[in-house]
């Protein structure tokens, strides 16, 4: 297994350009089922989620090609019979395939996703939706696979069980199949949800309220193919920002859209730290002083990302006084806290949601590991101002969801190695 070897405490200077976003790629993958001629996606990171998901569409029967940043797909002969239900298992992502599947077969059958283990991530958010849209479960008892079938999808006007992500946009890609008006209240307004809302409109569909908690879903619209450019990636963004402000650096990173992470920024400064906002750049500037925070608070958007909690944290362990972690949208999600002590933080683990994080406090490289692809961003952080030299194991998580982020920050001047 790979692993980094990062050696701390460098200023990092210069600028890099931020890659596509993750979760923006994966869901517009996965909508490229829908589309009756092919599709040429671009700004695509690459990244192994990226790589599996399209293995599995080339499974599918699904023709694809990925160079350079770029995915040209042509899905016209997928079957879904076809689904290799050990390659589904190995990332949650594969849940995005129920919506668009259902909406094109009528049927689809998906073993019970994996990928990072946040707690209790159901499914239930996803059946619900696709069961007020016209499907209905096959086999409620079953624990290995959900199958799914309609003789035809309704159209509905119906509350998400939650304001899940993945769920919504399982929701819009059936819903745009419906012929017929359906409004999704209480649906995710993430800026991934509202690159796929963009995506599926240049399809052709028509869709309302792009950006807001109610989505109205015109469907039944022929859709077509189309040249796409995935959103950049908010929480690239944020994550190498953070970097910056740790090790007093001063960075620029560009091609990004600093409104997708407003949150983001007030709790930035609320710490102290320097930066200064464009439209589509920021720029991070030295700060030698760090002030705690009231509370770190996680909610859905626009409120602060669950996916920067972790990295955020790092940054509260090098503020003067006692800072609050809540973590409302998972379980476990504070597990990486374990290893923050391991390398010197003050840290009391309340209960699996909240905890309290006194500074600051000098960090000391060691061995440590990364349990899922934010925890892992977090180690990375925590090592670059840490004292002396640290070793990153179980860094396949990373690659999972940052574009090469060791050679981004070798770039900025990072001392950082792959092994």
């Amino acid at each position: 297994m790979p692993k980094f070897k990062v050696q701390g405490g460098v200023p990092l200077k210069g600028e890099v350009k931020i890659s596509g976003a993750k979760n923006a790629a994966l869901p517009i993958l996965a909508a490229t089922l829908l589309a009756t001629e092919p599709c040429t996606l671009t700004n695509v990171p690459d990244i192994s989620d990226v790589h599996t998901f399209l293995g599995i569409l080339k499974d599918l029967g699904a023709e694809a090609t990925f160079t350079e940043g770029t995915v040209k797909i042509d899905t016209r002969k997928v079957r879904p019979s076809k689904i290799k239900h050990e390659q589904v298992k190995k990332m949650r992502a594969s849940i995005l395939l129920l919506g668009p599947l259902l909406g094109r077969f009528k049927e689809v059958s998906l073993a019970f996703p994996g990928g990072c283990v946040l707690g209790k991530r159901s499914v239930h958010a996803h059946l619900h939706a696709l069961e007020k849209l016209g499907a209905r479960i096959q086999d409620e008892k079953s624990e290995e696979d959900i199958h799914l079938k309609t003789t035809k999808l309704i159209p509905a006007d119906f509350i998400m069980w939650e304001a899940s992500v993945t769920a919504t946009e399982n929701a819009l890609m059936a819903a745009v199949m419906a012929e017929g008006t359906s409004q999704i209240r209480w649906a995710a307004m993430e800026p991934h949800v509202q690159d796929l809302c963009h995506f599926l409109v240049a399809l052709g569909a028509k869709i309302e309220g792009i950006g807001t908690p109610t989505l109205t879903v015109h469907g039944a619209a022929l859709l077509t193919g189309t040249e796409y450019e995935i959103t950049p990636d908010y929480l690239e963004t944020g994550t190498l920002a953070l970097a910056g402000v740790l090790t007093k650096g001063h960075i620029k990173l560009t091609f990004t859209r600093t409104n997708q992470l407003d949150s983001f920024w007030q709790k930035l400064e609320e710490v102290g730290a320097s930066f200064h906002l464009k439209p589509s750049e920021v720029e991070i500037k030295p700060t030698k002083h760090f002030k705690a925070i009231e509370k770190l608070q996680t909610a859905v958007f626009p409120g602060f990302a669950t996916d920067l909690q972790a990295p955020f944290t790092v940054l509260l362990t090098q503020c003067e006084g006692v800072s609050k972690v809540y973590e409302t949208l998972f379980e476990g999600r504070l597990n990486y806290l374990y290893e923050l002590e391991r390398m010197g933080a003050n840290i009391e683990i309340q209960n699996p949601h909240q905890a309290l994080i006194h500074g600051p406090k000098r960090l000391k490289g060691t061995e440590i590991a990364s349990n899922d692809i934010r925890a892992g961003a977090a180690m990375v952080l925590a090592a670059l101002i840490a004292e002396g030299e640290t070793i990153i194991s179980d860094i396949n998580y990373i690659d999972r969801g940052y574009e090469r982020i060791d050679e981004k920050l070798r770039h900025l001047g990072a001392k950082i190695t792959r092994q």
